[in-house]
């Protein structure tokens, strides 16, 4: 149940690709006539366990194929990289060995550059251009290497180039859909995709039973190698903005829309985000974007990909810093305006959508373990914790831009209980939110440990979300309880304020 997902991914991944029949397979050894131009990456990853936030679940190592870059570095997807505690590089001919250093990461786009430790390690080894533009009908090849060395070329068809989901649940970019069969190999958790012999994609998922492949596209690639040019490294702008289609008579005669104007419905508007920073209100309806027009679905006609979502203009073809001009219509008036590109990191959101290479901040207290609520969280329910995990959360983790203010802070809550003198009559009372702790208002696992410091005549006072509303716990046997738990499950430290 507690899996990491990615580890479920790379192993179904490597479990249906077995399955492939060699016969079906269209590839062939590739005749580079000069060093390889990618490298093995091997990594040991160990995620914090957010059950037992204390510590960490097993080590598992990971293989994958980077694509060498010009300025000697390494491209490979963010989920190779992820909770890392070491990550070499490895040359695929000699099997010779360096420790590589993360230059940057970014887990919505799921990409990483690396770079060796030694700087002339990738020395004699070639490098791999930037393809020119790829389009639909437009044949790929995806790497793969041999254990013997050996580079393998599988050739597919861009069968649609569209915005699709990424590794993470709520991010979406450009992706090409690419039919290939593909067989399995040791090294395929991240697999250039090239054109020409130039760097096209890299592999995202693979699907056996239709041989789709899909890639982190170009553009999204070119959109990363900029931004990480920079320091800090600052992502993918997003909006800030829920939307829903116009295809409605009845909703379109409401918005006072004249039936051949496309645009879209603003469903919310997260705060302290671009489109709240440009005036933009729950109601209104964009029409174009940058003087690209809207059409009730959300897309726009890009000169390469066709029709395609907003959220690759938005988000991939603008950096941050850039302004982005709007023409929105509300109650029937129309109106531009123009917002500042910004990303948004998970840290600024209620309940955090990923939480990587970072530990959780917990604090036990008696029996009591308290934690603030994340994605990460939730997550661990396994691959279908939508509907595994507790579902007041689930719903909170979905709604929270609807359900929660801007200075909500965190989401504080009892995860779990521990038996012990000070929990006995609580010890059935599960994921209660917490809403002050002696009489302070309780945003984040520093208030509470705040709070704790004053307690009222003896007695801590927990008020809680739901029953039994108030939990009373006497201050002198939580604190002994809190040292005798500690020896007895072995916690080497009963609270992480800090990541």
């Amino acid at each position: 149940m507690t899996r990491h997902f990615f580890s479920i991914r790379v192993a179904v991944f490597s479990l249906v690709l077995g399955f492939i029949s060699v016969a079906l397979a269209e590839e062939k050894p590739v005749a580079t006539g000069s060093p390889l131009a990618v490298v093995r990456v091997n990594g040991t990853t160990q995620a914090y366990d957010f059950f037992r936030p204390w510590g960490k679940k097993p080590a598992a190592s990971k293989r994958a194929l980077g694509a060498i870059l010009p300025g000697n570095k390494v491209l490979v997807t963010a989920e190779m990289v992820a909770n890392q505690s070491y990550i070499e590089l490895e040359k695929a001919g000699s099997g010779e060995k360096v420790a590589a250093k993360l230059l940057a990461v970014d887990y919505e786009a799921n990409l990483a550059l690396l770079a060796p430790e030694d700087p002339k390690f990738l020395e004699p080894l070639s490098s791999l251009t930037i393809a020119g533009q790829v389009k639909t009908g437009d044949r790929l090849d995806v790497w793969q290497l041999e254990n013997s060395g050996t580079l393998v070329a599988t050739s597919g068809l861009v069968t649609s180039c569209e915005v699709g989901r990424y590794a993470l649940e709520d991010y979406g970019y450009l992706l090409f859909k690419i039919t290939a069969a593909l067989q399995y190999r040791e090294n395929s958790y991240t697999v250039p995709i090239v054109h020409d012999g130039k760097l096209a994609g890299l592999l995202l998922r693979f699907d056996p039973r239709s041989q789709t492949v899909e890639s982190i596209s170009l553009p999204v690639i070119q959109h990363f190698l900029k931004a990480a040019a920079d320091t800090p490294y600052r992502g993918f702008p997003r909006a800030g903005i829920q939307f829903e289609p116009t295809r409605d008579p009845q909703l379109r005669r409401f918005l006072k829309l004249p039936p051949d104007a496309g645009g879209i419905y603003l469903s919310n508007i997260d705060a302290n985000t671009a489109a709240a920073q440009a005036g933009l209100q729950k109601g209104d309806v964009v029409l174009s974007v940058d003087d690209q027009e809207i059409d009730p679905d959300g897309n726009y006609t890009h000169p390469v990909f066709g029709k395609i979502s907003i959220n690759h203009l938005i988000s991939t073809e603008h950096y941050v810093g850039d302004a982005i001009k709007i023409k929105y219509s509300r109650n029937g008036e129309i109106k531009e305006t123009t917002a500042t590109a910004s990303d948004r990191p998970p840290q600024s959101y209620v309940i955090e959508p990923y939480v990587y290479d970072r530990a959780p901040k917990f604090l036990l207290l008696g029996g009591f373990l308290f934690q603030e609520l994340s994605r990460q969280y939730l997550r661990e329910w396994g691959t279908n914790w939508q509907k595994d995990a507790p579902i007041k959360f689930v719903y909170f983790d979905r709604y929270q831009s609807e359900i929660f203010p801007s200075d909500r802070g965190r989401i504080v809550f009892i995860s779990h209980i521990l038996s012990a003198p000070s929990t006995i009559g609580y010890d059935q009372l599960s994921y209660l939110i917490v809403e002050k702790v002696n009489d302070h208002v309780i945003k984040s696992i520093a208030d509470l440990d705040e709070a704790l410091k004053t307690p009222i005549d003896g007695f801590h006072k927990i008020e809680v979300s739901d029953d039994p509303k108030v939990l009373y716990v006497d201050a002198h046997t939580v604190e002994a309880d809190t040292t005798a738990l500690s020896k007895q499950y072995g916690i080497p430290l009963t609270s992480r304020l800090k990541e």
